[in-house]
């Protein structure tokens, strides 16, 4: 008699599975430029030294509907009307709307905040960065599933990068910080997620092309 072995079977255990979800959801690409404009807005010590309270508040709002509130309710929608099977987005089909949507809600930020008087400058590199890295994922995605999560990290990591070295600053505790999710949110996905290594490295490394675009650019 022959023995049917059962198909997806991870070979990860059930806590190393749990984690793994649990990374992917709390830096979601979604989440990931909120996280590096809090640090801009609350950690950093000139980039908004001028503005009150209130001013970075609206600014902190502003990329919260652009950047979380807009693609999330454009995928809540999508699913809902039957234009996608599921709100993880398995196939590549389900990422080509999203895409295109978030690509707007992108684009607009970054018009909004580049002719904003008094808006600081690093802002619009990382929206431009962050644009551009939507806009190839939606080219890359008629070749492979490329990873958005290591591509929002590639953005966030080169970001940061860029930043120690242009300022006179210590960034090593958040440089550490950003490696540090970096690779588990990259080693996440490859737990929990059906990538191939080539979807995840080239994610992260175009996300990295693509900050350094728009820091030189923007």
């Amino acid at each position: 008699m022959s023995v049917v072995h059962p198909k997806n079977i991870s070979p990860y255990s059930l806590p190393l599975r749990w984690a793994a979800h649990l990374i992917s959801y709390v830096v979601h690409p979604v989440f990931v430029p909120i996280y590096v404009m809090l640090f801009l807005l609350f950690q950093h010590p000139f980039h908004f030294l001028g503005y009150s309270a209130p001013q970075k508040f609206i600014v902190l709002l502003q990329a919260l509907a652009l950047y979380t509130f807009f693609p999330l309710v454009t995928v809540g929608l999508l699913r809902a009307l039957g234009f996608i099977s599921s709100l993880q987005l398995p196939d590549r089909k389900d990422r080509i709307i999203p895409l295109i949507a978030s690509g707007i809600w992108y684009f607009w930020i970054w018009y909004v905040w580049r002719n904003m008087a008094g808006q600081s400058p690093v802002t619009v590199q990382l929206a431009l960065g962050i644009w551009l890295a939507s806009s190839l994922g939606l080219l890359l995605n008629s070749y492979a599933k490329i990873s958005l999560h290591a591509l929002s990290m590639g953005v966030a990591l080169c970001f940061m990068l860029l930043l120690s070295l242009q300022e006179n600053l210590h960034y090593g505790l958040w440089l550490s910080i950003t490696f540090l999710l970096t690779g588990l949110v990259c080693s996440a996905r490859f737990v929990v997620s059906d990538h191939r290594p080539i979807e995840i490295y080239g994610g992260l490394t175009a996300g990295a092309l693509c900050m350094l675009a728009g820091w030189l650019v923007g």
